[in-house]
């Protein structure tokens, strides 16, 4: 059911809040001149400033869609006015990264594509000298047509940088639907200048790959599933070069973003959508069923038929609730978890304008020096809502329960 009564609209005007009845946590949502917002990233940049990216435009996959920019400087209590870090105005330029490199240096990394064909993009950046305040030319960091990014670098103790990316593939053709996708590493060993490519074993629909090292000399990476089963998990004990194979973890996924960090205990939190196909009433063809020669249309029927190769990328399964859940044990068992937003997540469309979506998605976390935790999400693909909690009121929703 896609009809909602009308609500309110959104004070986007960055101030952070107290949650209602709630001593610890605050809420804000970013400024944005966007009817669409998507697919945030945060990043606590050298001077204590949080940095917040993401996509915003149209609708996703138009070539209006521009990478935005806004910090909430150290100790202030409002969000910047977003500033337009990207307008290429032939593609659609999505999945922000921030990485703050060991000399300072201030990375922005995105994806370049052509309307909603995945298996086009390749991937931009811009570096900023200063904080994120003023930033060089784009240049191109990937050309191989297909390569996706949500998630951000990783850089070891020997120095090098990993960059996981995810492949979109198609069959000659077809249009891309998410169906034959695999992720990969790229590592660098000077600074950025040349990568080397490390494809995951045993990835097909494992995607949005997040590599967190565990402090042990091994690596620990989580993913999205194309099939909206489970949020896959996989390791690496030489540096990221080989990969187990992705294999289901006990959290349900819902063919959408997750992200986790490790606090500065060792544990381990993930902001993820506890949802999966099994839970949901229905399903949509692609992502990207409402657009055709650039332009946003009307949603096509749910009708994605398997293809005679195997399995089919589940699209439309509820994107909700916002939830996030602690780890002890190096990604092992996540015992314990909270809501941080409630609702149906009805994402059978994409359309912001007319306030059809209803999505809470997308998440971003990351741990402040004073050991908060921040989490940005999408907001009904209208918004950017920052949260700012902490281990302690993840906690206090007790022991998981389904």
């Amino acid at each position: 059911m896609s009809a909602v009564a009308a609500r309110p609209a959104l004070r986007l005007d960055g101030i952070i809040r107290p949650a209602a009845g709630d001593p610890v946590r605050t809420d804000a949502f970013l400024p944005s001149p966007a009817v669409q917002n998507h697919a945030a990233n945060l990043m606590v940049l050298g001077n204590g400033d949080l940095a917040c990216v993401w996509f915003g435009g149209t609708q996703e996959g138009i070539p209006d869609i521009s990478i935005y920019f806004s910090r909430l400087a150290a100790g202030a209590d409002t969000w910047s006015p977003a500033e337009r870090l990207s307008d290429d105005p032939t593609r659609s330029e999505q999945n922000p990264v921030l990485f703050l490199a060991p000399d300072g240096r201030l990375w922005l990394l995105y994806t370049s594509q052509r309307s909603g064909n995945q298996d086009t993009s390749i991937v931009k950046f811009r570096i900023s000298d200063d904080h994120g305040r003023s930033w060089g030319p784009v240049g191109t960091l990937i050309d191989e047509p297909g390569t996706f990014i949500r998630q951000p670098i990783t850089v070891l103790e020997n120095g090098d940088w990993l960059l996981p990316v995810f492949l979109c593939r198609t069959r000659p053709g077809e249009k891309w639907v998410g169906d034959d996708d695999v992720s990969a590493v790229k590592i660098s060993s000077d600074q950025g200048r040349t990568w080397s490519h490390h494809e995951v074993p045993g990835s097909l629909g494992a995607v949005h790959m997040n590599i967190v090292p565990l402090g042990d000399g091994t690596l620990l990476a989580l993913y999205r599933s194309r099939w909206a089963d489970r949020i896959h998990l996989s390791r690496s004990s030489d540096g990221g070069r080989s990969w187990s194979a992705p294999e289901p973890t006990e959290l349900p996924n819902n063919n959408s973003s997750i992200q986790v960090t490790r606090l500065a205990n060792g544990h381990l939190a993930l902001a993820y959508n506890h949802m999966c196909a099994e839970w949901a009433p229905e399903r949509r063809q692609s992502l990207y069923d409402e657009i055709e020669d650039d332009e946003p249309t009307a949603a096509a029927p749910a009708s994605a038929a398997p293809r005679p190769a195997g399995r089919t990328a589940f699209w439309g399964a509820p994107r909700a609730p916002m939830t996030v859940a602690l780890s002890e044990d190096g990604g092992r068992t996540w015992p314990i978890r909270r809501d941080i937003e409630l609702g149906d997540g009805y994402c059978m469309t994409n359309n912001s304008r007319d306030g059809l979506n209803r999505e809470l998605s997308y998440p971003s976390i990351r741990e402040g020096a004073d050991g908060a935790l921040h989490v940005a999400f999408t907001y009904h693909r209208q918004a950017i809502k920052h949260v700012r909690i902490d281990e302690a009121w993840i906690r206090a929703g007790g022991p998981a329960s389904d």
